[in-house]
């Protein structure tokens, strides 16, 4: 499985595009250095009011498939 490190900040602003329907996926830069897009869901149950800010570790299968997300 495939990992991607990822620090985000998305003010509440931003992120009510996701439930608005204007949001589908989010582009973030890996610590890394890779350039990755998935999907915006992926991080609702980490929303809080100001929005979402954290690191997350994202997993990915084979196919770079979407698997799982944890904040770290």
């Amino acid at each position: 499985m495939n990992t991607a490190i990822v620090n985000l900040y998305i003010p509440k602003d931003e992120y009510l595009k996701v439930y608005a329907g204007a949001a589908k996926s989010v582009h973030a830069i890996s610590t890394d250095g890779r350039s990755i897009r998935f999907p915006a869901e992926i991080l609702r149950k980490y929303v809080t009011h100001q929005g979402i800010d954290g690191r997350f570790a994202i997993y990915f299968d084979t196919n770079n498939r979407f698997q799982k997300i944890e904040r770290i």
